[in-house]
């Protein structure tokens, strides 16, 4: 699955998209990928404040866990209720049902220091995996 052309990226494989004020974050499909079956996610609650380059919390899958790391600064204004009921979702629908939370930023310029989708598939090509 290519990385959509309209989100932006991190090297710790999180994903952004910025509508108005409000980031929504996930993971990306190489990372579902690498991480194989999601069997839990421990997320922020709204009203939390995050910082870009920080965790925020951490997704268990059958083989491992791994922390989540904010691409942006701001307050989340919404968690992604159904992770917890159906964290599988994540594994088949990174990009759209499978996000993780939303978050009022307060610098919606630390977006343009994400990488591109472009980017993001040459990074993700120069793992070796």
């Amino acid at each position: 699955m290519g990385a959509p052309q309209n989100l932006r990226y991190t090297k710790d494989h999180e994903w952004a998209r910025l509508d108005d004020d409000v980031v929504t974050v996930g993971i990306t499909a190489y990372a579902q990928d690498q991480l194989g079956d999601i069997v839990y996610v421990e997320a922020p609650e709204a009203g939390a404040r995050v910082a870009a380059h920080e965790t925020f919390g951490t997704v268990e899958s059958t083989k491992s866990v791994s922390d989540l790391v904010s691409p942006v600064t701001g307050t989340v204004s919404e968690t992604n209720d159904r992770l917890v009921t159906d964290p599988a979702v994540m594994n088949s629908d990174p990009y759209g049902e499978g996000w993780i939370m939303k978050v009022a930023v307060t610098n919606p310029s630390e977006l343009q220091a994400l990488m591109t989708a472009e980017a993001y598939e040459a990074y993700v090509g120069s793992l070796g995996h």
